[in-house]
This record gives structure tokens, C-alpha cells and sequence, in this order.
């Protein structure tokens, strides 16, 4: 057994947790620590706090997942001050080793050592993920995160990508209409302008233009709630929409990677199940790929459920680095 401290930085939140791996690269997590980014003026003085609140003596190994991009000379956290350069981090957290790793990889490795309780099937074949082959991870948040699994004989290798970035495509005269309204306010549409948190605002307001419809100006916040509650039926129709464009993109995606398996993750993703499942046209759009709709439905869509999966999968990617 290996002990580490696992940590999933946010713009937001700080996690911590100490974490112990078995000889299959299966994580285990301690107590988890939460802290407000904006109390602490670096990564260094949280890791101290943490270290003060567990009492005693921290393991001399860490790894560590950023909601950035991991670039080798310095690491700037979207909405946030803090700035970390990897090549000091190790000797000013007092460890001797650290892996660090963007956020939603490490959701692709959570996903790749998570039991199956914690994979919920929402559509398609209950099959296991496959022996060899792709696996598509995905999951709307602040932006589109997706990530690649690929298996070789039994072996995940977590691949990051930029997946969230490729061109949104319309695929209705609707959604034509709300691409031509958004290239007014973005140069480039791309799928995350729609399917991530603030893209529901993008949809709504454009549906408002549309329909030269009058309405309240909410935060994200309030129109996620407004739209699941189905207080206000305009927002309502925009998360029809986000759900049929994740769909859609869910689907893409499953074919550049392989048409094995597709898991939603993240927060977002656990908030939208009931919809997803019960009223949304997802899957009618996942499965409507012309000759490739017999397949399509047999693609097992599942759903990540761990509470804590960015500390679990910074713990998960440990092994990874000392292959």
C-alpha cells in the first residue's frame, strides 16, 4: 500500500485528503478537508492549513489536479490568484514527490477505478467497459471537460483532451437560428458555449431573441433551478435543448473514440439525471447517427456518482506516474 495526500484544486474549493493505494492502483480516501481558495493567498499556505488541521505527520507524496491546464512552467488557476510553478512545488510543499494532473483527467481516471455501484446505468447494454478499446468520459461544468480511457488488455491509459472545443453543429432549423445568434456575441461557437453551466444562460437568451420573448436576466445559478424546478418555461425549453445538444455531442464523441462505453461525470451531470432519463431527448440524439443508430443503442451511457471524484481521481492517477 502506498499513502499519498490526494488534492483537487478549483477556482472555488481546495480538497484535500490523505489516500492510500492498493498494489491495482485502487485509491482509498481519509478524511476530506475543504477550504475556500480566496482565503489563502497560495497553494502553499492552504497545503500548511491542511496540514495543521490533520495533526500529524503528512505523507511525502502528493498528487494534485488543477482546474488548468498543466503547462511545465507555470500553472494559472481560472478564477483564482493562485499561480503554481511545478518545478518548486514539491520543495515548497515539503514532499518528495508530485504528480500533477488536469482536473478532469483525473475524472477519467476516477472513472477508470471507480466499482461498478458507482456507475450507475442510464442507457444502452449493462456491458463492462471493454478489455480493449475506447471509453469516452465527458461532463458539463464551468466548460465541457472530456477525457479518453483506453484500454489495452485490461490496462486504462488516461488520455486528456480538449474535446469541449470542437465546432457546435447544429442539427435543426432551432438550433441554426441559436448558432447565428450567438456568433454575434462569440467569434467562434464551440460546443461548451452550449453544453457547460453558463451555456444554458447562452441558450436561453438566445431562444429570447428568437422568440422576441421578454425575460428576467438570471445568474446561473438561478436558471439551473428555474429550468429542473420548471418554474420558468423558457428556461425549461433551453435545458431541452442543452440535453439534446449533449447528446449529440455524447454521440460524436463515442464514435471518434470508439463506440464502447460513454460516462457523464461531474456535478452538473449528477444533477440532470432524473431529467436525462425520464424527460430529455438525450438519448434519441445520442442514438440518431444515420447507419450507425442499431449501434448506437447499444452503447452503455453510465453515470459517475462519486461525491468526491476530482480527489479520488488525482488519488487514482498516482500509479501513473510511476509506471
Amino acid at each position: 500500500m502506498t499513502e499519498i495526500v490526494a488534492a483537487d484544486i478549483g477556482g472555488t474549493n481546495a480538497r484535500f485528503a490523505r489516500a492510500t493505494i492498493d498494489a491495482a492502483g485502487v485509491p482509498t480516501l481519509g478524511a476530506v478537508r475543504k477550504y475556500k481558495v480566496a482565503d489563502y493567498p497560495s497553494l502553499a499556505a492552504c497545503w500548511q492549513r491542511f496540514a495543521g488541521d490533520e495533526g500529524r505527520a503528512l505523507p511525502d507524496k502528493a498528487s494534485i489536479a488543477f482546474a488548468a491546464p498543466i503547462l511545465q512552467d507555470t500553472i494559472k488557476l481560472t478564477n483564482s490568484s493562485w499561480i503554481v510553478r511545478p518545478a518548486h512545488l514539491a520543495q515548497e510543499l515539503g514532499v518528495a514527490q508530485v504528480r500533477l494532473v488536469n482536473d478532469f483527467e483525473a475524472v477519467a481516471h476516477a472513472v477508470a477505478r471507480l466499482p461498478n455501484a458507482d456507475l450507475p446505468l442510464l442507457f444502452g447494454r449493462d456491458t463492462p467497459f471493454p478489455r480493449d478499446g475506447g471509453v469516452t468520459v465527458l461532463g458539463p461544468g464551468t466548460g465541457l471537460g472530456v477525457a479518453m480511457i483506453a484500454f489495452d488488455e485490461g490496462v486504462p491509459h488516461i488520455i486528456a483532451t480538449e474535446g469541449g472545443h470542437t465546432d457546435f453543429a447544429p442539427l435543426d432549423s432551432l438550433e441554426a437560428q441559436v448558432l447565428d445568434q450567438l456568433r454575434q456575441d462569440y467569434r467562434r461557437v464551440s460546443t461548451e458555449r452550449i453544453v457547460a453551466g453558463p451555456g444554458l444562460n447562452n441558450l436561453y437568451r438566445a431562444l429570447a431573441r428568437i422568440t422576441h420573448e421578454k425575460i428576467e436576466l438570471l445568474s446561473d445559478a438561478d436558471l439551473w433551478s428555474a429550468a429542473l424546478d420548471g418554474t420558468n418555461s423558457l428556461a425549461r425549453t433551453a435545458l431541452e435543448r442543452f440535453c439534446l445538444s449533449l447528446g449529440s455531442i455524447a454521440g460524436d464523441l463515442a464514435l471518434a473514440h470508439g463506440p464502447h462505453a460513454v460516462v457523464l461525470a461531474g456535478g452538473l451531470s449528477q444533477r440532470l439525471r432524473d431529467f436525462l432519463v425520464t424527460e430529455s431527448g438525450f438519448h434519441s440524439r445520442f442514438t440518431a447517427k444515420g447507419r450507425y443508430e442499431a449501434l448506437m443503442q447499444t452503447i452503455p451511457v453510465r453515470l459517475a456518482t462519486h461525491q468526491e471524484i476530482g480527489l479520488y481521481g488525482a488519488a487514482a492517477a498516482w500509479r501513473e506516474s510511476k509506471e
